[in-house]
């Protein structure tokens, strides 16, 4: 069994009026399959409301399915007795990193969960120091989070999870509120936990340009997975995706329309190197 599994998961919103009387029920994740292994790189996208922020929390026993089942590192989510161990398996980094960052001076916000986890107090201090590092924010270990720019603020969050040691980090739309230098440090940093620590990761994003560099993705839609493969097969089919309500990187749908004009460009271009080459063989 892979890090993270997920076998026909269902969950519901269940609306109630002011006597608690049931007035409406939304299927948020509708009969969702995922089978995720140790140091993957993983990308779920979706529009507003398509249910991939909902199953991003089942992944750290946040929410528990209504119908199926979710197992984090075999552990199934439901068995209460296996919460705090799912937790330190799959960390999890959200939108806004204001409501993570709690400690006055960033070494010490990073070396709180640990703390909490009863790790001796030399280890903390090596585990904050190794996850700075990792983040590229060691230099600002005794800086105070709020001189820190929106990016430079993830990152700590990111480090706050990197040294509880989880095995996989999951991040629900972590560059959502930041600028695009902010978005390109954040990735740049998730990117290089993947590659070098081997650190499992599940990016939940809108951002297409954000997954080019993702071994599998996810498109979801109306709680359900609606487009699954490598990046370059699912930004192959741009029409499906503009009917999805989602965009593709620019560079990909500029080969797109070349190819409609007549030009041979092959299909799910994803980089600036990949356009010029195909464009070069066109022009031969």
């Amino acid at each position: 069994m892979g890090i993270i599994k997920v076998r026909d998961l269902v969950y519901e919103y269940i609306r109630r009026d002011e006597e608690g009387n049931v007035e409406g029920i939304t299927t948020a994740v509708d009969d969702v399959d995922l089978d995720i292994e140790q140091g993957d790189f993983v990308a779920i996208l979706g529009h507003n409301g398509s249910g991939k922020s909902t199953l991003a929390k089942h992944l750290n026993a946040i929410l528990y399915p209504a119908e199926g089942t979710v197992w984090v590192d075999g552990k199934d989510t439901n068995e209460e007795k296996y919460v705090w161990d799912i937790r330190q398996t799959a960390g999890m980094v959200f939108q806004n990193p204001d409501n993570q960052i709690i400690g006055q001076i960033v070494e010490e916000d990073v070396g709180f969960g640990p703390e909490n986890m009863g790790v001796p107090t030399e280890e903390i201090w090596e585990r904050v120091e190794e996850s700075l590092k990792a983040v590229g924010m060691y230099s600002y270990r005794k800086f105070s989070p709020n001189k820190l720019s929106g990016g430079q603020k993830q990152r700590v969050s990111i480090a706050g999870v990197i040294a509880m040691h989880p095995k996989c980090i999951v991040l629900d739309e972590p560059t959502a509120m930041l600028d695009p230098k902010g978005r390109k440090e954040v990735i740049r940093a998730v990117r290089a936990l993947n590659d070098v620590e081997k650190i499992t990761v599940i990016l939940i994003t809108h951002y297409m340009e954000e997954v080019i560099y993702a071994d599998k993705v996810y498109v979801m839609d109306q709680g359900k997975i609606a487009l699954q493969g490598t990046p370059k097969e699912v930004f192959s089919q741009v029409e499906q995706l503009k009917e999805l309500r989602l965009d593709v990187p620019q560079v990909t749908l500029l080969a797109y329309e070349l190819e409609k004009e007549g030009f041979a460009m092959p299909k799910g271009v994803l980089t600036n190197r990949e356009f010029v080459e195909a464009l070069d063989q066109c022009t031969r």
